[in-house]
């Protein structure tokens, strides 16, 4: 049987913390840190820059003091310019995860602006260049016993299907599956994960209104706009098939983190409950997808004769017939 729940860890973006200058009204982290212990989260991502002590042992305190676990975080980089050499940023972030006891490093190939509204256009060069970067880092990180995942992301130098395709036949980094830029940029997110299923080494789950993707899609609407307006559903009310992801990377043998990632942008400081509201939705809908995924993986073991969970197929009916 897979172990999902056990895997399924936060992100500081789905109460509103994000990196993006003005980007909205932000939780504090005593406040973040102590509702993803309330709703059962066990490990959380690190969040943008300040939003935890810089030094790497008190990063590490901060999080083992309120019983949460360290996944590692979300790094945007300049990679396409010849002239600009990201290893001393992702060093410096290294030395956090290694302290905290962080695996995964997800990079986002950054366009050296404010924002995700627009990005420049590589030519051959700044292709060339951002591919070795990424086989740089991989290396620098797994040095470190760290794993370096790509995140493609709306607004940075790895958005659409060609920017994947691209990284994906050109570099050896692993993949982190962003369902929701993915779907925003144009990608299927359930074709991408059946095609590359192996290559996926880390995911981030989204869920995504459709029309509103579109939108952004075709430029009538804005990224940062979007998300103020709720393009961004809790996990099930959506439009991405997360049922058919969750499952083909569980029947894969797939061993790494969901991290429920919903950006929200928060205009003021709420009056009710706040996101934790939909982080609660979206973990009970994960929970089914997991027991779904279970389900389905037992009943092929049993059609195939295999044991599940060291017990041979058929012996619990026999136990309870009297045969054995």
């Amino acid at each position: 049987m897979s172990d999902v729940a056990a895997r399924i860890a936060g992100a500081p973006i789905s109460w509103g913390v994000c990196e993006v200058p003005g980007w909205g009204w932000q939780y504090d982290p005593e406040t973040v840190l102590a509702e993803m212990r309330e709703v059962g989260i066990a490990a959380t991502e690190f969040g943008p820059d300040g939003f935890l002590p810089e030094d790497p042992a008190e990063k590490a305190k901060t999080l083992a003091d309120v019983g949460l676990r360290a996944v590692g975080g979300f790094v945007p980089v300049v990679l396409h310019d010849p002239s600009h050499d990201p290893a001393p940023e992702v060093a410096r972030a290294l030395e956090g995860f290694v302290a905290a006891g962080a695996t995964t490093l997800v990079i986002a190939a950054a366009t050296g602006q404010d924002g995700y509204d627009d990005r420049p256009v590589l030519d051959d060069a700044g292709w060339s260049t951002l591919l070795a970067n990424l086989d740089r880092l991989t290396e620098l990180a797994a040095a470190q016993g760290v794993l370096a995942t790509i995140h493609p992301h709306v607004g940075t130098m790895v958005e659409n299907a060609d920017d994947v395709r691209r990284v994906l036949d050109g570099s050896t980094i692993g993949l982190a599956l962003d369902t929701g830029h993915l779907m925003i940029g144009g990608v299927d997110p359930v074709a991408l994960t059946l095609e590359h299923t192996r290559r996926i080494k880390h995911t981030h789950l989204k869920d995504v209104d459709a029309a509103w993707a579109a939108k952004v899609q075709s430029g009538e609407v804005g990224y940062a706009d979007a998300v103020r307006e709720g393009m961004y559903r809790p996990l099930g009310a959506g439009d991405v098939d997360l049922a058919a992801i969750v499952g083909a990377l569980e029947s894969a043998g797939y061993q790494g983190w969901y991290v429920l990632e919903q950006d929200t942008m928060l205009q003021a400081r709420p009056t009710d409950e706040g996101p934790v509201v939909d982080v609660r939705a979206s973990i009970a809908h994960l929970r089914h997808l997991a027991e779904a995924a279970d389900a389905a993986a037992a009943s092929g073991a049993a059609a195939r004769g295999e044991a599940v969970d060291g017990v041979p197929a058929g012996a619990a009916g026999a136990v309870e017939g009297g045969v054995v």
